[in-house]
């Protein structure tokens, strides 16, 4: 594989920490992430395609709709703004328009940060490579809390895109030889420790691509609920 681009020692993902004693979920030590079973229901059209998107940029051209941010404001920006961890959010208008999202992000019985749903323009491989990045997830966290991680669900059908991982190399730059691909079919979920891995979608299509995310903090909640939906 070649590109055009690739991260240098100046990127600001680099900076990011990725050694705390913040406590992790075993299920993501080896690789990172964990792909759970197909979601086993469906989510109305209207859920996300009639909600208030804002023009943020994160992995590519983007638009987010925020569903549950720091203080139920229609806000994309990071927690930290607002001197807040990425934790014990509030949900948005949107939220009343998305009640079957809504009631699977209060399911999950983790204390959850920001819920977004993304809508992602296509993009391909090299083009999402130059914005291949770690988050900054666990801002303000307290040492002796859990970890901040992220979930993703697919509510449109991209079986040709997605989600491209690696690990890091000893640099703290992202390494091809540990390069996974998650695929990114209608109902597709997955978590990751999007603080530790470098990620991206190249979203291979000729539609926007619409995701859930869900940033949640790692303890028992979060692993009772991956042990019961892991696939």
């Amino acid at each position: 594989m070649t590109t055009t681009f690739w991260p240098t020692k100046e990127h600001w993902s680099v900076e990011i920490p990725l050694h705390t004693p913040h406590y992790r979920i075993n299920a993501l030590e080896e690789t990172g992430f964990v792909l759970l079973r197909k979601a086993p229901f469906d989510v109305p059209v209207h859920e996300w395609e009639s909600l208030e998107y804002m023009d943020w940029k994160s992995g590519g051209d983007t638009n987010f709709a925020p569903l549950a941010s720091a203080d139920g404001q229609l806000d994309c920006r990071g927690f930290w703004d607002k001197g807040k961890t990425d934790k014990d959010a509030l949900f948005t208008s949107n939220a009343e328009k998305s009640p079957t999202l809504r009631d699977y992000v209060k399911g999950i019985g983790a204390n959850f940060g920001r819920v977004r749903i993304i809508k992602l323009q296509p993009q391909d491989r090299d083009t999402a490579i130059r914005s291949i990045h770690r988050d900054d997830n666990n801002r303000f966290n307290p040492d002796n809390e859990g970890w901040v991680v992220r979930s993703w669900m697919e509510l449109t059908d991209s079986p040709d895109s997605y989600m491209l991982l690696m690990d890091n190399d000893e640099d703290g730059l992202p390494d091809p030889t540990t390069e996974r691909r998650v695929p990114l079919p209608r109902g597709a979920r997955f978590v990751v420790d999007t603080q530790r891995l470098w990620h991206v979608v190249v979203h291979n299509s000729n539609a926007p691509r619409y995701a859930l995310i869900t940033s949640l903090e790692s303890g028992p909640e979060l692993e009772k609920f991956i042990a019961a939906e892991q696939a």
